[in-house]
């Protein structure tokens, strides 16, 4: 039987790759993305993803087998904060109740290897405090003050905080739903393409995020990943970041790191 399937980002880059593999694999999907969607909701502002809910639980009547969120954006601005993580929060725990209902659910959202790049303390805090004004506020700070480049790290590096803080309590393992995430390196997909075509963007990227196996990724690779996480041959994988990255994490940090 076809699961029903929600998909944030669906309209371009790891998001539309994934929503084309599971519907020619026979899956009912909903797609989310502020345009060329099912759902079209702005997920930067909590208006937009109690709509993205409401919108969401309507087409799949109230039950879901799984959601994947991968909107995402990665400029020098507070958005990455906005999208990254409260939009990908939001998302998850409103259509949490209709994963609950579901008889084999799955949840999984997509990191991102600048998640143990340097980050902005106080933005983390207070987004894992739920402070969504709080958390604006410093990135505005951060941002004014000619340090946007901390913002997409900080926003990737709380996800994955609170998504090993969240899946082990009632309301997610104790529901039957595994969280989890993959943290790509550097893919190729529209969010990516200004660096390729900078070359000094490009040298930092390279240096910033090695990738020794295989280079860079095409978005089909994160798909892949994301589609077994979500299946139902994962039963008891929760709370891990799997870095889907060429190798750079592992380049990066030390070996006793795991």
């Amino acid at each position: 039987m076809a699961r029903t399937i929600a998909v944030s980002g669906s309209a371009s880059g790891i998001g539309e790759s994934l929503a084309g593999m599971l519907r020619d694999a026979g899956e009912n999907v909903i797609g989310i993305d502020l345009h060329d969607a099912d759902v079209r909701a702005d997920l930067s502002v909590p208006e937009g993803r109690a709509s993205a809910v409401e919108q969401t639980l309507e087409k799949a009547g109230g039950r879901l087998d799984a959601v994947v969120a991968c909107a995402g954006v990665s400029d020098f601005t507070i958005m990455p904060v906005k999208v990254n993580f409260f939009g990908v929060v939001g998302l998850l725990e409103g259509l949490r109740p209709a994963l609950a209902a579901a008889e084999a659910p799955r949840a999984a959202v997509v990191g991102s290897i600048s998640g143990t790049h340097p980050v902005d303390d106080d933005v983390v805090r207070l987004a894992l405090e739920g402070d969504e004004p709080g958390a604006i506020a410093a990135a505005t700070k951060v941002e004014e003050g000619g340090f946007g480049g901390l913002l997409y790290p900080s926003s990737k590096s709380a996800l994955a905080q609170w998504l090993r803080r969240v899946c082990t309590t009632p309301e997610w393992a104790g529901a039957g739903i595994p969280l989890n995430a993959i943290a790509p390196g550097v893919v190729k997909t529209p969010m990516s393409a200004p660096l390729f075509e900078d070359e000094g963007m490009f040298q930092i990227m390279k240096e910033a995020v090695p990738m020794p196996l295989n280079g860079f990724a095409g978005p089909e690779v994160i798909a892949s990943a994301l589609a077994w996480l979500i299946s139902p041959a994962n039963t008891h994988m929760t709370g891990q970041v799997i870095y889907v990255d060429g190798g750079a994490e592992a380049t990066l940090r030390e070996a006793d790191r795991f």
